[in-house]
């Protein structure tokens, strides 16, 4: 059975003058028009395409990349509104509609957004929504604290930054936990800082235990090799300046710092920070 909003492997069952019919058998097929067939395309060959409905509201297939499958996240950027909502790039001939319903925010024209791709019950249309708390869990008592996880950054905040993890879960990342710029549809890596006690998620983008902090006091050492045994990213520097070098938080390389000039591996002042012959 095809999957609407998702790729299907098929095969080249029959070619008309405007295209192919593709599908797993003659009761299971949709047409792949000529114009985004492969050039070659032959009866018996096997495709991966994508199926959605087309301007005419008829059940299609594409070999065009697609920016999100059903069921997925994406950050799309807004091409035009109408009476019905917005109309997203997607990266195929028909633009995806996120309704007015669907609106967290009231979208306008030029603006990206991240959005959650789904497919209406009743009419198997795709469509888009903001309000990804209607699709994703907001409480993370099955997820581990210090948890490895990839984000997708949704929303700016006066606390930090509302992120969705792993496209199943929403959290939160402080503004003490940031170190270097961020923007909406951005996809970093991060950790499970901890679950509260009502569940809600809280996140980092490092880690601060002991092998962290190690690893990192190396990485400081290997930098001042580099640089001939000096640097003049000190503590006081700022933290997007350290944020750009190492990719940690201030407070973080400070501690470091810190360990390094305990163990008499480097001599700290306020203007730089020189290796030590061990």
């Amino acid at each position: 059975m095809l999957q609407i909003g998702k790729i299907n492997q098929v095969t080249v069952i029959d070619e008309l003058p405007f295209g192919f019919y593709v599908g797993h058998d003659q009761d299971d097929k949709i047409l792949l028009p000529m114009n985004v067939a492969p050039k070659g395309c032959a009866i018996g060959q096997q495709l991966d395409v994508f199926v959605y409905h087309d301007s005419e509201d008829r059940l299609i297939a594409t070999t065009k990349s697609v920016k999100a499958q059903v069921n997925e996240l994406a950050y799309l950027r807004v091409k035009n509104l109408t009476s019905v909502g917005a109309f997203l790039d997607w990266g195929l001939e028909k633009d995806l509609l996120l309704p007015f319903n669907e609106q967290a925010k009231p979208a306008a024209e030029g603006m990206g957004v991240v959005v959650y791709v789904y497919q209406d019950e009743h009419t198997e249309r795709l469509a888009a929504s903001t309000k990804l708390r209607e699709f994703l869990s907001e409480t993370g008592h099955e997820l581990a604290e210090k948890q490895a996880v990839e984000l997708i950054i949704y929303q700016r905040t006066e606390l930090g930054y509302k992120a969705a993890i792993n496209s199943t879960h929403l959290g939160l990342l402080f503004n003490d936990q940031v170190f270097k710029p961020l923007r909406v549809g951005d996809k970093v890596s991060g950790y499970i800082k901890q679950i509260r006690d009502d569940g809600k998620i809280d996140l980092c983008l490092q880690l601060h235990d002991n092998n962290a902090r190690k690893a990192l006091t190396e990485q400081i050492i290997e930098d001042l090799q580099a640089h001939g045994g000096m640097s003049t990213l000190t503590d006081k520097s700022t933290a997007e300046e350290i944020g750009q070098r190492f990719g940690v938080s201030k407070n973080a390389y400070k501690k470091a710092l810190g360990a390094l000039y305990k163990a008499k591996r480097i001599a700290l002042d306020k203007t730089k920070v020189t290796l030590l012959e061990e």
